[in-house]
């Protein structure tokens, strides 16, 4: 199963388990007692609120993205509730008519202040999830539930793989299309990352300008070769939209990355703001071998400790560009270019 699709399927379940919680909850404070009929309403509203927050809305988010914050809770709030009388009348007519009720008692329930108060109910309770949700979108897949579990609330050493991608070109990109537009450039090919980091688990840790660092956990960045191959889904996926970008920018943006693994100090720093670092010379070192990117003029260059680890994985091919001294560093590191990407 693919891992975007199974992180879909995972919070489905989770609001699926949480609106017939709420519907347990909303029972027992209304009737004081509790049957399947909380979770017959609870579950078909997660499924319909999940579809539309997952697949629905996702598809519309170019449009979306151009909306302010107010206008897009009042639209929402409409569709979410046009949702709650839909799937309410669907379980009411079903069920009613299993226990010997008419259709025409049907606008009268619809009609009740029981009703009302049911949607108000769904829709606060909704609230909540999705305000959950797009926290963990701010801070970052992932990042909440390892501040709510203190992951890092005391610092830890861990071993993770590195990714600093870095806009080519970017400085004269800026004084071509000025700071706005170029903002606005930065943040539809930000967009494009999502699907590809999605798909082979990593995290965004920083947006340095026009510069994504991501990470990996070394099991998951090492697997199916998924540190690379974040860059060839993303290179791809910036090649099928140059004409957009032609269009709508007048450049064709292309990036170029440099990969590392070692051991750093994770921890969670901060008072006012929080948020979760990681310390140690790997990073640095990373965003040094992105640096040499230009000096060889190649793409995607990887260390020789992180290659040792990939060279014997399918769909690519190495070649040797030598052994670099960074500036502060004692030991050299080799570097190896990923020349290609096989079918």
């Amino acid at each position: 199963m693919q891992p975007n699709l199974a992180r879909k399927l995972k919070i489905l379940g989770a609001i699926c388990v949480f609106t017939s919680f709420a519907g347990v909850i909303y029972q027992l404070v209304a009737d004081r007692r509790v049957d399947y009929g909380s979770v017959v309403l609870g579950f078909p509203l997660g499924v319909a609120f999940g579809f539309m927050e997952l697949y629905l809305f996702p598809k519309a988010e170019p449009r979306f993205r151009r909306w302010s914050f107010t206008k897009m809770l009042v639209f929402k709030s409409l569709v979410y509730t046009a949702a709650i009388y839909f799937v309410t009348a669907a379980v009411i007519l079903v069920v009613g008519l299993l226990q010997g009720h008419t259709i025409s008692e049907l606008p009268s329930i619809l009609s009740s202040m029981e009703q009302f108060a049911l949607v108000v109910y769904t829709l606060t309770g909704y609230a909540l999830l999705v305000f959950f949700l797009q926290v963990n979108r701010l801070l970052g897949e992932g990042v909440l539930w390892k501040f709510m579990w203190g992951k890092y609330h005391q610092p830890r050493e861990e071993e993770r793989i590195f990714m600093f991608l870095d806009m080519k070109s970017s400085t004269t990109i800026a004084e071509q299309l000025g700071h706005v537009r170029f903002y606005a450039l930065l943040n539809d090919i930000f967009h494009e990352i999502s699907y590809p980091v999605l798909q082979t688990k990593a995290e965004i840790y920083q947006y340095v300008g026009d510069e994504v660092v991501l990470t990996w956990d070394v099991q998951n960045g090492l697997e199916n070769s998924n540190c690379l191959k974040t860059f060839f889904m993303f290179r791809e996926r910036l090649q099928k939209n140059h004409d957009n970008y032609l269009k709508n920018f007048g450049v064709r943006p292309e990036f170029k990355a440099g990969l590392h693994f070692g051991k750093v100090i994770s921890a969670q720093i901060g008072d006012l703001k929080r948020e979760i670092v990681y310390n140690g010379d790997v990073v640095n070192t990373t965003a040094r071998i992105q640096s040499e990117c230009n000096n060889y003029q190649r793409d995607c260059l990887v260390s020789g400790a992180l290659m040792e680890r990939l060279r014997n994985m399918n769909g690519f091919q190495w070649e040797k560009i030598g052994a670099v001294t960074f500036r502060g560093k004692e030991t050299q590191v080799e570097l190896y270019s990923v020349v290609s990407q096989t079918a």
